[in-house]
């Protein structure tokens, strides 16, 4: 069975070849429909993901004015925490900063982070109490389920066709994470070769990581 990194990844190339018929505007005016959100360009996300009974606690800084994503996660009642730290060159930093047993896989998926405007051409399925909110709910590829809260706007959960699932806690616009903190270790860059255009990739980390494979589209065609 495919990882959740593998899935989406997946997802990652449907959105590369699954281009929009009509502009947001003008799919909102012609079926008068909610419009599908568009990611504010920073902010910070608290998220409890699921995958088959694989809990995880995920911190979600999306920078897309600097060109980088990264996720902080840690599987429940393990000690080890992972990062995924991404960049709009397409270049990711998986690693951990265990000092008994340090770790770090660099990977060049060849795409960049996922653009703001992800979900354009997304499904409108109407609109459904998930979560103890009311939402307006968009499918994207028949492969995500995003559920945004009709009242605020703000992102309530993502359900993917994997079964992976991610609820947001707390949704900070604007929050910036400090430039220090983006800075993979050393030893990332210690003889470390990239993995280069890799079409499905096993799980770097246990239960999946929710930003390394949603990719979208190249990096010369993003920013």
């Amino acid at each position: 069975m495919a990882s959740a990194r593998e899935q989406m990844y997946l997802m990652a190339i449907l959105l590369i070849f699954s281009p929009s018929k009509l502009t947001l505007s003008n799919a909102g005016a012609v079926t008068g429909q909610p419009i599908p959100p568009e990611w504010p360009h920073q902010f910070h996300a608290f998220m409890f993901m699921n995958e088959s009974g694989i809990l995880q606690k995920l911190d979600l800084w999306y920078d897309w004015p600097n060109g980088r994503n990264f996720n902080i996660i840690r599987n429940q009642l393990d000690h080890v925490v992972s990062y995924d730290l991404e960049w709009t060159n397409g270049t990711s930093f998986v690693y951990t900063l265990d000092p008994s047993d340090p770790t770090c896989k660099v990977v060049d998926f060849g795409v960049g982070i996922l653009r703001p405007n992800w979900l354009d051409g997304a499904t409108y399925l109407g609109q459904q109490h998930v979560d103890n909110f009311l939402c307006n709910v968009w499918a994207k590829v028949d492969f995500i389920v995003y559920y945004e809260e009709v009242l605020t706007r703000r992102p309530v959960r993502r359900d993917f066709s994997s079964g992976y699932t991610g609820h947001v806690m707390t949704f900070e616009v604007g929050a910036v994470l400090e430039d220090a903190n983006w800075q993979a270790p050393v030893y990332c860059f210690d003889g470390n070769e990239k993995e280069k255009n890799i079409p499905i990739l096993g799980s770097a980390v246990r239960g999946g990581s929710l930003g390394s494979l949603m990719r979208e589209i190249p990096t010369g065609e993003t920013m």
